[in-house]
């Protein structure tokens, strides 16, 4: 009788910890010897409508900082970003696709950003792809980032960041450059019209606050940077990001504001924190 009960109440541990998360961008974090609650918000770097609700503002206002994934408000951050933005070792773009490849990418960068290939050949072939996102979307793009900082500023508080830009743009160098060629070719034969059905998706997700349909979203993605490296680019900074949270949370009431890809999961944001002991409960 006690191996059934132990079994059952490990079964039904496992369940909890896998159960999907609310739909909600906004989570309140207190508990565990914290003083004051801090909040977590997953943002997503391009839309259409970055409009925050009344309770994600309320939120702004009563906390004492906000921590983006970095501090966007540096002064030398284009600067810094510029001396990353290379790849290691000399490679080129013009050597990871064959000739007639090369063509095919410079032409579809001369038509969407008016500059060939050749002056990105050194560069990595993701930051290349980002810099067309503005085109897969039909309206003036904006940055939930950018407003939460506003508010910030109004507030007369600090921005600062969960990790340095240097961290960040490594994610792209243990990303085969390879792989990220051959998705920026991808991009290139498709004329961006599936990156655009994609972009769509993910604005769609997002104003329905599916955390969990966002990270869904990034499994089924048959763009390989995204569907086969989930480790590099959420789950890994996940986990350095938490120490940062809880020294942050315990000095004062922080708003935290990340990608909502990094939200759910069982090694998403959420779920690690809850395992530190802190109640993150969805504002609704």
């Amino acid at each position: 009788m006690k191996k059934i009960f132990i079994s059952l109440l490990t079964l039904l541990t496992s369940f909890s910890f896998s159960q999907e998360l609310e739909k909600s961008l906004l989570w309140k974090i207190s508990g565990n010897g914290l003083k004051h609650d801090s909040y977590l918000f997953g943002t997503i770097h391009i839309t259409c409508d970055a409009t925050l609700d009344d309770n994600t503002l309320s939120a702004l206002e009563n906390t004492k900082q906000l921590y983006l994934e970095l501090d966007m408000d540096e002064k030398s951050m284009q600067m810094q970003m510029m001396q990353h933005m290379m790849m290691k070792d000399g490679t080129k773009l013009s050597t990871l696709l064959n000739s007639e490849d090369f063509k095919t990418v410079d032409e579809f960068l001369k038509k969407n950003l008016n500059m060939s290939a050749k002056l990105f050949d050194s560069f990595k072939p993701f930051m290349v792809s980002t810099m067309l996102y503005p085109k897969m979307i039909d309206c003036p793009f904006q940055s939930v980032e950018s407003v939460l900082m506003k508010v910030t500023e109004e507030q007369n508080e600090e921005v600062f960041g969960l990790e340095t830009i240097e961290d960040q743009m490594k994610v792209f160098d243990a990303i085969s450059y390879e792989i990220q060629a051959e998705e920026l070719l991808k991009m290139a034969k498709g004329d961006l019209e599936k990156d655009k059905d994609e972009m769509n998706k993910m604005m769609k997700i997002y104003q329905n606050k599916d955390i969990e349909g966002m990270l869904k979203m990034m499994d089924d993605s048959d763009n390989k940077i995204t569907s086969e490296n989930q480790d590099v680019l959420l789950n890994n900074r996940n986990k350095n990001w938490i120490p940062i949270m809880i020294k942050t949370m315990k000095d004062k009431p922080t708003f935290f504001g990340v990608g909502a890809g990094h939200l759910a999961g069982e090694e998403g944001v959420i779920k690690l924190l809850r395992k530190q002991g802190y109640k993150v409960e969805a504002v609704k």
